[in-house]
């Protein structure tokens, strides 16, 4: 799972409401009139601030970005959805609503009564469990995502669709892996990325949608690690802060880029709010770093001296040998001057002292 934290649609109780859903069913399913469809779009030119809607918002990225985007428009201006009961802390943090994202009808209400501008749709079936389940990772990553696509069309919005380095395959220039190669992927999370990076292109230039996409590394933060193939990355700082060792299933030298969560959401808000013309392209690649497993280590042991790392290679080994080692994001840099802030040297500090402090002083 290369973006664990994007995921809503993750665990078994959640796979079960969704194979009980209809794709177009649901209680807050409603036929719009031409008066409320007309009101809407002339309502969008009039709003200082957009209003966001963020599909899938129950994942680490959903809430952080939340987070970033409430900063900067205002509380009220981002909606937070999902199909997930939140805590109280959610629903203290501002607007929160059911959205199945498999039922057009219930969005369209959603985006009519909200009067929504953005969607920033992180709803996705992730490459691990998406194995495990094609036909249900179909639905929702593909089908889904056509949905947003259409809404966003039918109601003039911008939309956001992260993509990832797992959009591309044994076949693609690994280092670096430019922004225009071929991709091929083998996962069907990773097919189902493509599929929606040319889709939104396709709306884009046969319909003048504003789409935009991003394809992210692994994204690395003092959350929980969820056991993707990048989330080694994480897991290390828990297992090693916790009890002295891990046992890394990745062999030394497999080297992926990253990025630490920070970065991630900021290049987001960067690339959402960059003028038009600016953009040459609707799909960049954005990165941070590229390091191993063992280069991981050797920083880490600054702060762990008794730190002992083994290596137990298993079959997230093959999905990170199809990976890209180094990406190359020169164009984002380029045409709308994307910058990372964060280093291995400043990504290692920030996480011991994030772990230690939010999990391990706590028992947790």
């Amino acid at each position: 799972m290369l973006l664990r934290k994007v995921s809503a649609t993750f665990g078994a109780s959640l796979r079960q409401q969704l194979a009980r859903q209809g794709g177009e069913t649901g209680a807050c399913a409603t036929v719009l009139t031409v008066q409320q469809h007309r009101r809407w779009l002339s309502s969008g030119s009039r709003k200082s601030n957009p209003k966001i809607l963020i599909t899938g918002g129950l994942g680490q990225l959903g809430v952080e970005c939340a987070k970033l985007l409430r900063s900067q428009y205002g509380e009220e201006s981002v909606i937070l959805s999902d199909i997930i009961k939140p805590s109280d802390a959610i629903l203290d943090s501002g607007p929160y609503i059911f959205a199945d994202i498999l039922d057009f009808k219930g969005l369209q209400k959603i985006v009519v009564d909200h009067r929504v501008d953005w969607i920033i749709h992180f709803s996705a079936l992730l490459s691990a469990i998406g194995e495990q389940n094609v036909p249900l990772a179909v639905r929702v990553n593909i089908e889904g995502m056509h949905n947003v696509l259409e809404l966003a069309k039918q109601y003039k919005m911008r939309i956001f669709v992260p993509s990832t380095i797992g959009a591309f395959g044994p076949d693609s220039p690994r280092n670096p892996t430019p922004n225009v190669t071929v991709q091929r992927p083998r996962t069907i999370y990773g097919v189902s990325k493509v599929h929606a990076e040319l889709m939104g292109e396709y709306y884009h230039h046969k319909f003048g949608l504003d789409f935009r996409c991003l394809r992210f590394p692994g994204v690395i933060s003092s959350d929980p690690p969820g056991g993707g193939t990048t989330d080694y990355a994480v897991a290390i700082f828990f297992e090693g802060l916790k009890t002295g060792k891990y046992q890394c299933y990745l062999k030394p030298d497999t080297r992926l880029p990253m990025m630490y969560i920070e970065d991630c959401l900021r290049s987001l808000l960067e690339f959402m709010t960059a003028p038009e013309e600016k953009l040459k392209r609707r799909v960049y690649n954005v990165t941070a770093m590229s390091f191993t497993p063992e280069e991981l280590v050797e920083k880490l042991s600054k702060y762990i001296p008794q730190l002992h790392v083994s290596y137990r290679p298993d079959s997230r080994q093959l999905i990170a040998d199809s990976w890209p080692q180094v990406f190359d994001d020169s164009e984002a840099r380029q045409d709308w001057g994307w910058q990372p802030n964060y280093d291995l040297d400043k990504l290692v500090d920030l996480m011991v002292r994030d772990v230690t402090e939010n999990y391990i002083k706590k028992g947790n």
